[in-house]
């Protein structure tokens, strides 16, 4: 497939998406939302994918909304609220919904919902010079992209409403220590670590991997005894693999497994 504002590949079960608008830190437009929201469907049926790497072109991951779209001094009021609907609430939900891992690879700067984009994936890490700025109150915004969901859940409400307030910049050391992000990775070793990451989880219990990121979203929600019979059922679920079987018979066999994600 070709497209205009992204790159996007599948070779050897990994799928990548990046965002390609380096002139413009990555911002999205309209044209931005539609080809990602393509290519994250193209995995949704018949694919070969495993794992999908998500990252961003140039110096920096995303820098949110692409501002040159908006016009704050039309006579016609503004309906954020729309474009919400149309675009970012459907993103963060097909990004959780994937039924494989996501894993962000946060290059550069984050900022607004780009920084909420790359929470509502599974695995992030970032280059030990990348920054996180939840950006939204310096335009008189509050964070969307389910950024007022995420971030308390990872790092509390004391520190998200801080940063959330004050839109100060938060680095990537800084925000994997938080437990907000995985790992800081030092830059030049940033590329070769995201590739071994990836490499590795595509060769992972695909339908494992899945289960333990809907059981994990699930339990924010669930009381002590739904969770204890959603762990039973996928569980059970889990237990009919082949990837169950071969995982057994690997262990036994004091050999490396060969999961095909079924």
């Amino acid at each position: 497939m070709q497209f205009e504002t992204i790159l996007f590949s599948l070779e050897a079960s990994v799928a990548r998406l990046v965002l390609n608008r380096p002139q413009r830190l990555n911002a999205f437009t309209v044209t931005m939302h539609h080809e990602v929201a393509v290519a994250l469907d193209s995995l949704l049926d018949g694919h070969d994918a495993r794992v999908l790497l998500l990252t961003g072109s140039g110096r920096g991951f995303c820098a949110g909304q692409d501002l040159s779209e908006r016009n704050p001094e039309s006579a016609e009021a503004l309906d954020l609220g729309a474009n919400i609907d149309a675009f970012y609430n459907p993103l963060i939900k097909r990004l959780t919904e994937l039924p494989l891992p996501v894993v962000c690879a946060v290059n550069g700067v984050a900022a607004g919902a780009g920084v909420n984009i790359a929470l509502a994936c599974d695995i992030v890490v970032a280059r030990k010079s990348a920054q996180f700025i939840q950006s939204f109150a310096n335009i008189g915004l509050l964070p969307d992209s389910a950024g007022t969901w995420i971030l308390p859940r990872l790092i509390g409400p004391a520190r998200a409403t801080a940063l959330m307030m004050t839109g100060d910049p938060l680095n990537a050391a800084q925000a994997a220590d938080w437990g907000m992000i995985w790992q800081a990775i030092d830059d030049e070793a940033f590329e070769e670590h995201v590739e071994s990451l990836v490499r590795r989880l595509a060769v992972a219990p695909t339908r494992a991997m899945v289960a333990i990121k809907n059981a994990i979203k699930a339990s924010s929600t669930a009381s002590l005894a739904d969770q204890l019979d959603r762990e039973r059922d996928l569980q059970r679920m889990l237990g009919r693999t082949e990837d169950y079987r071969e995982g057994v018979s690997a262990f036994k066999e004091k050999r490396k497994p060969n999961f095909v994600g079924r």
